[in-house]
């Protein structure tokens, strides 16, 4: 669901520890060494949020669409500004009902997007919408909050933030099916005083079976699944998975 303009305000601040060019040079080895696309890439950033990782791949040289369901994140993302040698072209659509106007080279889903589609069939319909946009040969590089990660670091836990100008409380609420209700918190500063915010949204964990299985049928083929931002394979431990795939050749635009 699309965020609220409370986290959207305070979300680069919530996330300050993100090193977005790393994250950025993390995935452009993927694509330009590892795991080679056409030159002149056009790249998809689906769930890009406020911009700020569409901002790192246009500063890269790629020609950037950013996506994202939430107006106010868009608004944030469009008052950074470009920062790239070539304009992002942001678009509002949510991940499940993508129309793009032509084919993309690679689609990059950071930040555990798919988790906060906590209904299956429009994950599943998600990745559909990727396969369907994706020139064959073309990559998808996306990355989720693990089984582990729900069950033993969010579930049922309280988390607080605080900050120069505010303060946030943020509370997650895990049920026997990795379903992650989050309650957040916000009180703003002003002046003497603090004004209350709130915020509702929630996570869901899939396992790798089921977003393998999905790709399939979507007409990717399964590259690697890596920990974190490495190219190391996963562990029982691993909280957040890095899956890279492959649009199949003999599948297109249908």
């Amino acid at each position: 669901m699309p965020y609220g303009s409370a986290f959207a305000a305070w979300y680069d601040l919530l996330t300050g520890e993100i090193d977005y060019p790393a994250r950025a040079n993390y995935f452009d080895t993927m694509i330009r060494q590892r795991y080679p696309v056409k030159a002149d890439t056009i790249l998809l950033d689906l769930a890009c949020g406020t911009g700020k990782l569409s901002v790192e791949f246009s500063r890269l040289g790629y020609d950037v669409i950013g996506v994202d369901a939430s107006e106010d994140m868009l608004c944030e993302a469009m008052a950074k500004g470009y920062g790239g040698e070539k304009p992002v072209l942001y678009l509002c659509q949510g991940m499940d009902s993508l129309d793009l106007y032509g084919t993309v080279d690679v689609t990059v889903c950071a930040l555990d997007s798919l988790n906060h589609m906590t209904d299956p069939a429009k994950v599943r319909a998600a990745l559909g919408k990727v396969g369907l946009f994706t020139s064959p040969g073309g990559l998808f590089i996306f990355d989720v909050n693990t089984e582990y990660k729900h069950r033993e670091i969010l579930g049922n836990q309280t988390f607080v933030y605080d900050l120069d100008d505010v303060y946030c409380v943020w509370q997650n609420s895990t049920d026997s099916s990795l379903l992650t209700e989050i309650s957040l918190d916000f009180f703003v500063r002003e002046g003497s005083r603090y004004r209350r915010e709130e915020e509702q949204f929630a996570e869901r964990a899939y396992s790798f079976a089921v977003l393998t299985g999905w790709l399939e049928e979507a007409g990717f083929e399964l590259l690697d699944i890596y920990a974190g931002d490495t190219f190391s394979p996963v562990a029982d431990t691993t909280q957040r998975a890095v899956f890279v795939a492959r649009k199949k050749e003999n599948q297109s635009k249908e």
